[in-house]
């Protein structure tokens, strides 16, 4: 079947189920050989699809007004408390709301630090998600890019020269958790110091889309005072594998923009998006109330032993292949194109990567290590030395 065909909408008649069964074959087919991209697969959604997939439900506003009935605000709320709790957040400084995903939590987080440092630099490391430096240009800020190390974490000494050269404006600093392509986390107690002793003072939000929650279960990840972290961006549709894009972003209440009251809606203005998805609120709170803290760092350690698995199984080859210890995430010299067209890899230039994500499997990562020890070249092996006479001695008979 031509796919754009069959769904263009300008025809007469459209065969909705063949247009949607032929979406459905196509990422099934691919995802056994999908490992490159972050997105758990192990997760059963049906109770809150099929319960409420059925009917909007708005969440406008902010997550504690009360107004509308067709809203799931009562489980964002507990999504956003369960957040908190799990990244150690003052029970008195805490707001925070379901996003669209990583990108709207940075940018809800940047734009209340900005109205709070409104002359504010924003520094950011050359391997943070590619989304920090437009929502730099979206917010109409000064952009200052960090060094990164080889590896993928900031470089500190480079950061404390760019504060310096800026040293009369205040500093919003973004660390990484989980950079994209290594799963690099920037250190941010060092961050913390540097910006404590700057003179403009300023603020440290963390983009933790890939690696916050995992990092949170492990205790790696506070937001108590100590930390001296203002704000925080989670993804919904990585470690716990909604099937929507979603996110959390936590921002402490302090810090956070204040609303504007809405009078028709009877709700307070607080969020990016004002009208939110329900839906993906729900999808949180199930994963949550499934799993449970528990459920889920044991998630997070199967999948963790599965990326060490796979670096132990891609170097037995002799390819080489390396992770952060607290990673999921393996790094790889970039395979031969024959496996790049069967396997869906993240790849920028000579490196790649996979993902050990919450339900993939061994069985998976011995079949890449299959077809890539298939497709690396091999030296030609060495010619057998002819017998004399073919190559022209004499011998002699006595």
């Amino acid at each position: 079947m031509d796919l754009a065909a069959a769904a263009d909408l300008s025809k007469n008649h459209i065969d909705i189920t063949a247009v949607l069964d032929r979406l459905v074959e196509g990422a099934e087919a691919s995802a056994a050989t999908t490992i490159g991209y972050p997105g758990a697969v192990d997760m059963n959604y049906d109770a809150v699809l099929s319960r409420l997939g059925r009917r909007l439900w708005n969440n406008i506003g902010d997550p504690s007004d009360a107004g509308g009935i067709a809203h799931t605000r009562v489980l964002e709320r507990a999504v956003v408390a369960w957040m908190a709790d799990l990244f150690a957040m003052p029970p008195d400084n805490r707001w925070g709301y379901v996003t669209t995903g990583g990108t709207e939590g940075n940018l809800a987080a940047l734009y209340a630090a900005r109205r709070r440092y409104a002359t504010a630099r924003i520094y950011y490391s050359r391997a943070a998600h590619y989304s920090i430096p437009k929502l730099v240009r979206i917010l109409g800020a000064h952009g200052v890019p960090v060094r990164a190390d080889e590896r993928g974490e900031m470089d500190y000494r480079d950061l404390a020269a760019q504060l310096h050269r800026r040293r009369r404006y205040p500093a919003i600093v973004v660390a990484t958790a989980g950079t994209t392509l290594t799963e690099a986390v920037d250190d941010t107690a060092r961050i913390r110091d540097l910006l404590a002793a700057h003179p403009g003072g300023g603020h440290l939000h963390v983009d933790a889309a890939l690696s916050g929650i995992p990092l949170g279960l492990d205790g790696r990840l506070r937001l108590d005072d100590a930390a001296g972290i203002g704000s925080i961006a989670v993804s919904g549709h990585k470690v716990l594998g909604t099937p929507v894009p979603c996110g959390v972003v936590l921002v402490g209440d302090t810090v956070r923009a204040p609303g504007q009251p809405v009078a028709y809606t009877g709700t307070s203005d607080t969020t990016i998006g004002g009208s939110r998805c329900g839906l993906a609120a729900a999808l949180l709170w199930q994963a949550i109330a499934v799993q449970g803290r528990e459920g889920h760092r044991w998630r997070v350690v199967h999948a963790r032993e599965l990326a060490t698995y796979a670096v132990t199984r891609i170097t037995a080859i002799g390819w080489h292949a390396w992770r952060h210890d607290h990673a999921m995430t393996v790094v790889l010299d970039t395979p031969p194109a024959e496996v790049r067209t069967r396997w869906v890899l993240a790849t920028e230039g000579s490196v790649s990567h996979l993902i050990c994500m919450p339900g993939i499997t061994r069985t998976q990562i011995d079949a890449f290590v299959a077809d890539l020890a298939a497709a690396i070249p091999r030296p030609a092996a060495p010619r057998p030395r002819a017998p004399a006479d073919d190559i022209g001695l004499i011998t002699t008979t006595h």
